[in-house]
């Protein structure tokens, strides 16, 4: 089990890191400041082709070959990187990469739903999301300080030794799940139905991706509105990440089995829009603080919950599909939120307001849709 929360870790670094060097990379090669957004893009795009292959992939056949293959294939693109001479050369590596990374992660997670253990389901996914936020943190921070004080080259051979290595550990020590085959099972353990609250799983995850990447474009823009040093974006973005998993691995964990996971990703949603709206009126370095303090309470309501309610109305033949869906609702939700960003081209301040008008109606929609199941 261990060794799927290191693989969920690294997996995630993959990500996180390249977010504060991709742009100056692309940069560095010639690019233009719109093929830096397509060369930023095409990742999270491929990405969500990739999860849902690998959701039909390992209902065929088991997430652990798609594991390993995911991770395999992503090392070697990893290292292409410091092959590319060209913005469009780097273009065609962002695709590969995303394509393959988006293999890895609904394995991982078909997993860790799948597998029969003593722990519950809520606090599994509750340790899944302190995964992701330690990858958040450590994320960042790695690829800015491998990349500024060696140089870019590095970064990517880090990364390629880590994900093929995490790789062969898959190989030896991760045992395959049994394959239900759709025709033997029955109707119960293999259906895939959009049920309520599968809906509003999947709704959620993008919603919280959405603001994220409302967050990401305007966070940087809001602490230049306030003349605040730049290097404080990467503290602030930080924070939520170490709130959500102090939330994740404290006793507090046991909400995630306690609770109703509507109730947790209606709260969760909730707090995030009070977050945006803080975000929104901040005048201070501490305003911003605290705010993103209470967006990190709502990502850690978020994310455990949607993961547990796709395990919980999934059937076990149909897991990685559902899993693939989620993560693809994932992928597309930063896609989005940093399109509705740039679009709408306002003050970063009003920004955060409007995105907070427009995930407030729609939880309300969202509850009322999903309160039948829930009573």
């Amino acid at each position: 089990m261990a060794l799927l929360y290191i693989i969920i870790i690294v997996a995630f670094i993959d990500t996180f890191s390249q977010l504060p060097i991709i742009a100056p990379f692309a940069i560095s090669l010639g690019a233009t400041p719109m093929l830096v957004g397509i060369i930023i893009g095409l990742y999270s795009f491929s990405n969500i082709i990739g999860n849902i292959v690998s959701g039909y992939w390992i209902d065929r056949s088991g997430p652990k070959i798609v594991l390993c293959v995911g991770m395999i294939v992503v090392g070697i693109v990893l290292f292409f990187y410091s092959l590319v001479t060209t913005p469009q050369q780097l273009a065609y590596v962002r695709f590969f990469h995303g394509l393959a990374g988006g293999l890895i992660v609904p394995a991982a997670f078909t997993y860790l739903g799948s597998r029969k253990t003593s722990e519950s389901k809520g606090r599994i996914m509750a340790f899944s999301g302190a995964s992701v936020g330690i990858a958040a943190i450590a994320g960042p921070a790695l690829g800015a300080i491998i990349s500024g004080r060696f140089g870019y080259d590095y970064l990517f051979f880090t990364l390629t030794v880590l994900m093929i290595g995490c790789a062969v550990l898959a190989i030896f020590f991760v045992k395959e799940l049994q394959v239900i085959s759709s025709k033997a099972a029955s109707p119960q353990i293999t259906s895939l139905k959009l049920t309520k609250p599968m809906f509003f799983s999947y709704t959620s995850i993008f919603l919280l991706m959405f603001t994220l990447g409302i967050l990401t474009f305007a966070l940087p823009l809001k602490v230049e509105e306030l003349q605040l040093s730049a290097e404080l974006t990467g503290p602030l973005l930080s924070v939520f990440g170490l709130v959500a998993i102090l939330i994740f691995v404290l006793p507090t964990n046991v909400l995630f089995d306690k609770w109703n996971n509507v109730y947790l990703m209606t709260i969760g949603l909730v707090i995030i829009c009070g977050a945006l709206v803080s975000l929104s009126f901040s005048a201070s370095f501490i305003h911003l603080l605290l705010a993103m303090m209470i967006y990190g309470v709502g990502f850690a309501f978020i994310f455990p919950s949607t993961s547990a309610t796709v395990v919980e109305h999934s059937g076990e033949a149909k897991r990685g599909k559902a899993f693939g869906l989620f993560y693809a609702c994932f992928s597309f939700g930063v896609i989005t939120g940093s399109f509705f960003a740039g679009a709408l081209a306002v003050s970063p301040s009003f920004l955060f307001f409007i995105g907070a008008l427009c995930l407030l109606l729609i939880v309300i929609l969202l509850y009322l849709f999903s309160w039948k199941p829930v009573i």
